[in-house]
């Protein structure tokens, strides 16, 4: 069949899996460094207390025939060690069947951990990744030309993502409408980077034209996806572009950059490259991506009905798998930016003279005086799910208090996920979590002070604890 395959789109192929693997590899990574303090056997949510109270077709997956820590560990740097190998190209050295199923295993990896990792594990990005990892299964290697069907069916993909996040924010917050939104988002949004500060001092002017311009960019331009060469390139150029923007104004994972490797899928660079010879592809393989093809339209009617939906939401997954998603992000925006500070003391008698040190998170705002830093597309969970139990406590009622306890314990894992431990000798005797509100500073603040940021209390988020029969108390608790 030739209209089966488009050669010039091999080195779009190439760079697409290429790209595809290093997001993979830093999936992985991140689920090896932190798992044993967010969902280990001693974790704040163990993988064997979920798995005893779901059941096997809420969240198929390896650990459901098995489950260790050292088991787990074993799919998380199995899954590195496959992405280092999609990364040099193995696939393009190992017959088609053998390419496939070497896509197939991070997918089946990753889809396990995203399957009981549970509130740690709830965002967008995980099923993005996941969608988009199971249509790489079948985009062939070298020595096949990439399938026309499939090329779609990622464009498909990433329509829904950035017209879906363009329909909840028209939808939403009525700052998007007025243009607004920014004057806020770059203090607000969950993890600010080294550039945010300075995002949010650029004139009011200027984030006007922020927000219009992502309006086109994420209602307009994704139409033209399906347009003739070269206006679909274009269309994918531009979103390419917002996303680096984005990338440089905070931290939102690999969310970004799932969406740039999409958008690099659609760009036609034969004008550029001469495709190299390629076989035509065997007749099984035809019958097995025009049968997934077929698989995923169906499965799209649900997620193509919430589109056009007035009740839209947002980063759902409506199959166990994660094959076809719904995404979104920031349909409102915070107009003050809330954070939990985590208190310890080592005295063992409080009173209003006592001292309380703070502990240092990697990513989240602690210290007034310390620049965000930049870690996308790795993903720090806990700082991230922080911010969300700053804007209201019942985001953080299933792992708070496992975490404190930990932190009560100098539980190393658990200290592992944090930057600044002030009780390295011995456990604190006492934790308490305090709310506050944090602020941009001004130019003339940031000279004055060194801070980038201002804070101020605002209230106990819990009480000071300690270990024993009544810690966190239902009058303590988040």
């Amino acid at each position: 069949m030739e209209w089966f395959t488009a050669d010039g789109y091999w080195l779009s192929r190439l760079i697409f899996q290429r790209a595809l693997a290093g997001i993979y590899l830093v999936a992985f990574l991140a689920a090896a460094l932190q798992f044993r303090a967010l969902i280990g056997e001693r974790g704040m949510l163990p993988v064997p207390e979920f798995l005893r109270r779901t059941e096997w077709r809420d969240a198929p997956g390896l650990f459901r025939l098995h489950y260790s820590d050292r088991f787990f560990a074993a799919v998380c740097w199995t899954g590195c060690a496959v992405a280092v190998a999609l990364i040099a190209g193995v696939d393009s050295y190992v017959p088609l069947w053998a390419s496939m199923l070497l896509w197939l295993l991070p997918w089946v990896l990753y889809l396990s951990i995203v399957q009981v990792g549970q509130v740690w594990y709830s965002f967008g990005w995980e099923s993005l990744l996941l969608e988009t990892g199971f249509l790489a299964v079948f985009l062939g290697n070298a020595g096949t030309a990439p399938p026309v069907l499939v090329l779609w069916l990622l464009r498909w993909v990433l329509f829904r993502v950035e017209f879906g996040a363009g329909l909840i924010k028209i939808r939403g917050d009525e700052c998007w409408r007025r243009l607004t939104c920014l004057d806020f988002h770059h203090e607000t949004q969950p993890m600010p980077g080294p550039l945010s500060w300075f995002f949010h001092r650029l004139p009011k002017p200027v984030h006007r034209v922020e927000v219009a311009a992502n309006h086109v960019t994420q209602l307009l331009v994704p139409v033209l996806l399906f347009a003739p060469q070269p206006v679909s390139s274009a269309a994918a150029g531009l979103m390419i572009a917002t996303q680096l923007w984005l990338v440089l104004s905070g931290n939102f994972a690999w969310l970004n950059w799932v969406t740039i490797t999409l958008a690099l899928s659609a760009v036609d660079w034969s004008l550029v490259a001469t495709p190299p010879a390629q076989s035509a592809p065997p007749l099984w393989y035809e019958v097995v991506v025009i049968a997934v093809t077929a698989l995923v339209v169906v499965l799209s009617y649900r997620p193509a009905r919430n589109l056009i939906s007035r009740r839209q939401v947002m980063n759902r997954s409506f199959d166990p798998l994660h094959l076809v998603n719904t995404y979104g992000a920031f349909g409102s925006i915070s107009r003050v930016r809330l954070e939990i500070a985590v208190e310890g003391t080592d005295e063992q008698l409080l009173h209003p003279g006592t001292v309380w040190q703070e502990y240092g998170f990697h990513g989240k705002p602690g210290d007034p005086r310390r620049l965000p830093r930049q870690f996308a597309p790795y993903h720090l969970r806990l700082d991230w799910l922080m911010w969300f139990a700053a804007l209201s406590p019942a985001y953080a009622q299933s792992w708070f208090g496992p975490f404190l306890e930990r932190l009560l314990e100098n539980d190393r894992d658990t200290l592992r996920l944090l930057r600044h431990n002030p009780f390295p000798d011995a456990p604190p005797t006492h934790i308490r979590a305090r709310v506050y509100h944090y602020r941009y500073t001004t130019w003339r603040e940031l000279r004055a002070t060194g801070r980038w940021w201002h804070r101020t209390y605002v209230r106990d988020f819990i009480r000071p604890v300690s270990l024993g029969p009544s810690f966190l108390s239902p009058t303590r608790r988040p």
